[in-house]
């Protein structure tokens, strides 16, 4: 489903974050001078234009006045920036990046970047400096995918919460009435049995509320859920149907774990590794199915930059795939004559000399671009989705070894 007019799709979101952290990871600083910080939603911005003053005051005792230098004016640019925002930082936190980075010659350069909003809230404030910025914890949030619910129990306790890309969080915990296997004196055997049975449902069922309490309303953006525990406790759970049925489609596998208190989640996490790597390619593998399918027999696939770029225009294609490992610049070419022609080059690379295919002139570069932000640009005002495709696979990786990472699939043919 494409994205509201003027939003930009989670795709194109975390595209712009990973190449602001790739540029930022090119940054070297001579001395301990590039200062991050990390600002969680809830760190009000007068505490942390506090604590950024109270560095600045502590710089001045740094030895080295070049390195004392640097250090104050990129805290002096951080709290210029945050006086841009109000109370608090914006939905999920803010990253500040400032400092006097190498720029060759012995010259040195002044950079400050703010990230608004990563993929995943900021979990604590962090303050760095060093002759690096500090992107990790950005890296990891932009390599978490999926959302996941999880459930371990037997016939004492349950446990139930989220993997959300990496995190795991416990949310809902339960511990049963269900008595052991020794009966107690007086009681028949059959009666013994009846009641234990009833208190084992009960117990699941109290155990699937809390799932369907925790799940049903992320339904639909859950990619799964994950069930751990010993035999046969697991079994009876999910055979029983004690799930709401949109859940129970949603079981990716059930896993042997010998904890089913909060540690029971990591272990199930654990175990259930390769489903999770299966299922986070789910919606590649789709893609890249679809596409060569309609490249060997249909006519509703197209490849390649410009042909690409020319259904996008012409509005035809309904999903954009792009590989996530195309790092590529489009440069527009403009000629005597008025013929304009454009060529893919990497993104470090010269522009190169160009001759118009039309009329054999010599050609100018007019513009240079991200080529990824040109199609996307094109895309989302013609309402076309993007998917970025994992290399993790062959197809995946099929589409930037032999397709130049760019192709669509059509919403009808065009010849083009």
């Amino acid at each position: 489903m494409s994205e509201q007019e003027g939003a930009p799709s989670e795709d194109r979101r975390k595209y712009e974050f990973q190449k602001v952290i790739e540029d930022l990871k090119d940054y070297t600083g001579s001395g301990t001078q590039l200062v991050t910080i990390y600002i969680p939603p809830d760190k009000q911005i007068s505490d942390v234009v506090a604590h950024v003053t109270q560095e600045h005051s502590e710089a001045s005792n740094i030895k080295s006045k070049q390195t004392r230098t640097n250090v104050q004016d990129a805290l002096k640019s951080i709290k210029d920036r945050l006086r841009y925002y109000d109370t608090f930082p914006p939905e999920n936190g803010l990253v500040v990046f400032s400092g006097a980075v190498d720029s060759g010659g012995g010259r040195t350069d002044m950079v400050t970047e703010v990230l608004e909003s990563p993929p995943q809230p900021i979990e604590s404030f962090r303050y760095h400096c060093d002759d690096e910025f500090l992107t990790e914890p950005l890296e990891e949030m932009l390599g978490d995918k999926g959302l996941y619910g999880l459930i371990v129990l037997d016939r004492r306790e349950a446990n139930v919460g989220w993997l959300k890309g990496k995190r795991i969080e416990a949310v809902k915990s339960a511990s049963s009435l269900v008595p052991g296997k020794q009966r107690k004196g007086g009681q028949s055997a059959q009666r013994f049995a009846r009641l234990r049975l009833e208190a084992i449902d009960n117990f699941y069922q109290e155990v699937a509320g809390m799932a369907d309490d925790l799940f049903v309303p992320k339904r639909h953006e859950l990619d799964g859920i994950l069930v751990g525990g010993p035999s046969p406790t697991k079994d009876e759970f999910l055979d029983g149907d004690y799930l709401h049925h949109e859940l129970q489609d949603s079981v990716l596998g059930k896993f042997d774990v010998s904890y089913t208190d909060e540690s029971g989640l990591k272990e199930l996490v654990d175990r259930a590794q390769d489903t999770l790597a299966e299922a986070d390619l789910m919606d590649d593998k789709s893609d890249m199915e679809e596409f060569f399918k309609e490249l060997n027999g249909g006519n509703l696939a197209t490849y390649g930059f410009e042909p690409t770029r020319k259904n996008l225009v012409m509005g035809s294609v309904e999903t954009l795939l792009i590989s996530e490992d195309l790092r590529k610049d489009i440069v527009t070419y403009e000629c005597p004559n008025g013929h304009e022609e454009r060529e893919l080059v990497g993104q470090r690379a010269d522009t190169p000399d160009h001759t118009c295919s039309e009329c054999g002139e010599d050609a100018e570069a007019a513009e240079r671009d991200d080529a990824i932000d040109h199609l996307m640009e094109i895309a989302d005002q013609r309402g076309t989705d993007t998917h970025f495709i994992s290399t993790d696979f062959e197809k995946g990786e099929q589409l930037l070894t032999a397709f130049g990472g760019i192709a669509g699939l059509l919403r009808y043919g065009t010849g083009v």
